[in-house]
């Protein structure tokens, strides 16, 4: 069996990169039975039976996951946020920022769409916390060099357009934002994997909105203290002992 990345998850099918092309892969039952879900950027073992196709047979041990962005074995999490419409709640940016803490992967804030509404009074609240935060894809495509990245953010803060701005070859596409309504719609609708470089890869993933935060990771009221930086400082020096 040979071993390999998943770069693509649609609908039953996973979509492996090999040296000679990608495979398209069923999962075995087992999986199922055994309550294992394959991730985009899980390594894993295939058997191939011709004309790309092959089977999924194992998953190798991950370094992290998540449930929302469904992605394993990152370096970084990028969160986009915008001051333009859709403006992005700054509780949605806490609660990735806080699920990423939680599980040592580095993240990255960048505000987007700074020529429609000012980036800088979101950029300052997480740079005061200690948050890396950028504003421009010239900045992004530096601080993605030689790593793994997520991106991650509301639906219509801009990921595909981004993309496309640090990577044109991509040519994602990319949807309207409803100014009635104040939020854009799906254009992503699975999460893919794309190579930027041989060293750098980036995975775009389906926006969220308020209401998908129930279905992400659960941060427990013991680990809030653990999953902000900018509280480090005051462990242990609470007067409250719980």
């Amino acid at each position: 069996m040979e071993q390999y990345r998943i770069i693509k998850a649609l609908s039953g099918f996973y979509y492996v990169q090999t040296e000679d092309g990608v495979v398209e892969c069923r999962a075995r039952g087992r999986f199922r039975r055994q309550d294992q879900s394959p991730l985009v950027g899980d390594f894993v073992r295939i058997t191939r039976q011709g004309a790309g196709k092959g089977v999924l047979e194992e998953l190798l041990p991950r370094k992290n996951a998540f449930i929302r962005p469904a992605v394993a074995n990152i370096d970084q999490l990028v969160v986009l946020a915008s001051c333009a419409v859709p403006v992005t709640e700054p509780f949605l940016i806490d609660r990735v920022l806080a699920i990423a803490q939680l599980q040592s992967v580095p993240a990255l804030v960048v505000v987007n769409k700074d020529d429609l509404a000012s980036a800088q009074p979101l950029a300052e609240i997480y740079r005061r916390a200690g948050v890396p935060v950028l504003v421009t894809s010239a900045e992004l495509r530096a601080a993605l060099a030689g790593k793994l990245s997520c991106l991650t953010g509301n639906s219509g803060v801009g990921k595909s357009s981004l993309l496309n701005c640090v990577c044109p070859g991509l040519q994602l596409p990319v949807g309207e934002v409803s100014e009635k309504l104040g939020r854009g719609r799906h254009t992503t609708r699975h999460i893919e994997l794309y190579a930027l470089a041989p060293d750098t890869f980036v995975a775009d993933t389906p926006g969220f909105s308020a209401f998908d935060t129930e279905r992400m990771e659960l941060v427990h009221k013991e680990q809030l203290q653990y999953a902000f930086p900018e509280f480090a400082p005051y462990l242990g020096h609470c007067q409250f002992p719980d």
